[in-house]
């Protein structure tokens, strides 16, 4: 089983360290979004020094391409795109069920890639195989996520969905047993709790998964922090406490990430931070910027004083326009080492208030601050 410590709790909010094979994460803690094993406009490089933990990619997107054989031939996410840390790897239901005509039944899904129309299928098994390929630490069970929002629609795919975590649970036991006997490292589970914005389902979820007895949970199908607050108390007070929970694609909006570790989430991962950057959007203490505008053509301050990112230690806002207007591919490099910055270093300080007890007053400050601006 995964070993997760708990060093300090304030009501939900938790405080703990994730021991994996390819290190430790302290928690709470925001994983980059690696989705198809890079972070986009960064290179591992950078994710460490900018104070990166893990980095978690996406299943969907790396069995189009390169294909998890290929990945398993390089020896694994790790040594395939040299991050050498903790790994994630979602099931990428998500973006499976957001494609057009998707075929869903009781034993999986057929799909066409986005990319050249290829025929595809995942089922539970065929996604547990696909992600010990890839060799992350830390796999999602596979999950299905209801387009639709109505009561019906959820039920359906909260059934299938647990469903679908038996198989995943056992084919995970097989793949885990052959490791142990080949004298590999050992992987790891997450059940996937949905159900909405319903919470009679989000209990039933909760209380299935748990059944399980996995080695972690992810929280998926939360896209804005609308009844975030609640829903993520009701599962959590029933989720086992001694196990990590990871609120997935939940970031963007610093007020998340508060929100996620006040009612027991251990860490986040987004894709949002790094998106924004590439358009020019750029978090600030007073609230996120967009650099392009004509405001800051003739701005020499830094675009914070008090970040110490590469981005900030060496650029002022005049020059970050002028690369945004002339549309130089160093923009949306630097834009992207500072926005990473800011998500990491913010669940960094949640943490360390939590430690020292003053988290209520840092949440207070920083909401205050960015969005009353």
């Amino acid at each position: 089983m995964l070993k997760f410590d708990v060093e300090k709790r304030n009501g939900l909010a938790r405080v703990g360290v994730i021991h994996t094979p390819h290190g430790d994460i302290k928690t709470p803690a925001f994983v980059g979004a690696a989705t198809r094993a890079t972070v986009k406009a960064l290179t591992m490089k950078n994710m460490r020094e900018l104070g990166s933990q893990a980095i978690l990619a996406n299943t969907y997107h790396l069995i189009l391409r390169p294909g998890s054989d290929l990945i398993a031939e390089a020896g694994g996410l790790a040594e395939f795109n040299s991050w050498h840390g903790p790994t994630f790897t979602d099931s990428g239901g998500f973006q499976i069920f957001s494609l057009p005509n998707v075929n869903i039944d009781e034993y999986g899904v057929r799909f066409k890639s986005h990319i050249d129309g290829a025929n595809f299928e995942m089922t539970p098994e065929s996604s547990m195989r696909d992600q010990w390929k890839i060799g992350a630490d830390i796999h999602m069970a596979f999950d299905h996520l209801a387009k639709s929002k109505k009561y019906e629609d959820m039920l359906e795919a909260m059934r299938r969905t647990h469903a679908w975590l038996d198989r995943c649970v056992d084919e995970n036991a097989k793949l885990l047993e052959n490791a142990k006997e080949k004298g590999k490292p050992e992987q790891y589970l997450y059940a996937v709790v949905q159900g909405g914005t319903f919470m009679d389902l989000r209990a039933e979820s909760a209380r299935y998964c748990a059944s399980k007895n996995p080695d972690g949970f992810g929280i998926g199908g939360v896209f804005t922090a609308d009844g975030m607050d609640k829903m993520l108390e009701t599962v959590n007070k029933i989720l086992p406490e001694d196990k990590p929970r990871h609120l997935l694609g939940m970031g963007q909006e610093p007020i998340d990430l508060f929100v996620g570790a006040k009612y027991g989430c251990d860490t986040f991962d987004c894709v949002g931070p790094t998106r924004m950057a590439r358009n020019g959007s750029l978090y600030t203490f007073g609230g996120r910027i967009n650099i392009k505008n004509a405001k800051y053509k003739h701005d020499f301050s830094p675009l914070m004083v008090e970040c110490n990112c590469e981005c900030c230690k060496n650029y002022n806002k005049a020059y970050l326009h002028h690369l945004f207007k002339t549309d130089e591919i160093t923009a949306k490099i630097l834009a992207s080492i500072h926005n990473e910055s800011f998500v990491v270093n913010t669940v960094d300080k949640i943490r360390e208030s939590l430690l020292d007890d003053t988290f209520d007053n840092y949440f207070h400050d920083f909401i205050k601050r960015y969005y009353d601006n």
